[in-house]
């Protein structure tokens, strides 16, 4: 309405015919959040055209706390690789519990990240998720022991104790794979503490994390990796909903474009990504974050021709991991159809 009556006064005083084309309201501020009009422009003849497109904003639900494996995707939002695509990214933390596969499928969240392992079982139970960027090419997934064991292959994990979450898909590979000879499987309370009391224990544990608690305390860890059996799920994997690809592809390429900048960035320059990380999540110390940008770079190369190929995922690998999860006994033969499972096509070229 007060447009028209400015309209109606220009007309009068000026002779124009009609409102100026520069009439126009401005819908978002310099930060890129929706706004208001600007008080003092209401009240005059013209308004300032800002001319922005509008912005996407999604959720991207973490598997677990920020750590340093979610460090791209960290560094894509706070080095404005988001929101130079247009997308305004609200990260959520993950957790014990925190049903990342069933929120994306169920729609309550756009994106979520993810283990391949965990796609595939979730595609099982017919939730919608598919895989769009694997930024861990191998997994960090390891048994730690202790160096006093003398224990420095599968084969050597002999009459001891090995905490292990019993829905851990390596669990069942592994029973398949190795004699594990008078082992003992208890489930692992998530501290290394009782690791640190027995040096007849092992535990799960990924290779950027836990090794580098123990070792602070005053332990010799050794690393025994999963992958060295041949069963490495891409890890930190970005998802989404097969209907959202469908839909909105210039959405996720655009999230995509964005992550796999992100890793690149942590990667190469981390320190400012992890101390965001540190603020968010204070267990994670910036001693703990240095090591683990350093020992993650390695697993996002593994296998790749160059590191311009960040993110890949084949079929091949995609199939393989399904047969070793029917072997392990955590999927039904023919229960998951592989191909189906990711969609690779938003991937720089």
């Amino acid at each position: 309405m007060r447009s028209a009556v400015w309209c109606s006064l220009l007309t009068m005083l000026l002779g124009l015919s009609g409102c100026s084309s520069n009439e126009s309201v401005s819908k978002t501020g310099a930060s890129g959040e929706t706004g208001k009009r600007n008080g003092a422009n209401e009240d005059s003849a013209t308004t300032t055209l800002v001319d922005q497109s509008a912005v996407d904003e999604v959720e991207l639900a973490l598997n677990w706390l920020p750590e340093a494996e979610h460090g791209g995707f960290y560094a894509a939002d706070i080095h404005g690789l988001f929101s130079e695509r247009k997308l305004k990214v609200k990260i959520i933390s993950g957790g014990p519990g925190v049903p990342v596969i069933q929120n994306v499928a169920s729609g309550k969240v756009m994106f979520g990240v993810a283990n391949a392992d965990q796609v595939l079982l979730g595609r099982a139970q017919e939730a919608d998720v598919v895989a769009i960027f694997a930024p861990l090419q191998q997994s960090p997934r390891c048994i730690m022991v202790h160096k006093k064991s003398g224990a420095t292959k599968f084969d050597d994990l002999k009459n001891m104790t090995l905490a292990i979450n019993p829905n851990q898909t390596f669990l069942g590979f592994l029973k398949k794979r190795q004699p594990l000879t008078d082992v003992r499987i208890i489930q692992y309370t998530g501290s290394v503490a009782p690791f640190l009391q027995d040096e007849r224990m092992g535990q799960q544990a990924y290779v950027f994390s836990e090794p580098f608690v123990a070792q602070k305390q005053g332990a010799e860890p050794v690393n025994l990796m999963v992958s060295e059996l041949g069963f490495s799920p891409y890890t930190s994997v970005l998802l989404t909903r097969a209907d959202v690809i469908a839909t909105k592809p210039d959405l996720v390429r655009r999230v995509v474009e964005a992550s796999v900048l992100g890793w690149r960035k942590y990667l190469a320059e981390p320190t400012q990504t992890n101390e965001h990380i540190h603020s968010l999540n204070k267990e994670m110390g910036l001693d703990i974050l240095e090591f683990g940008a350093a020992t993650i770079k390695p697993l996002c190369e593994a296998g790749l021709p160059s590191s311009d190929r960040l993110g890949e995922m084949t079929l091949d690998r995609w199939k393989t991991l399904a047969e070793q999860l029917v072997e392990g006994g955590s999927l039904k033969p023919d229960s998951v159809d592989p191909a189906k499972a990711f969609d690779a096509s938003f991937l720089p070229k």
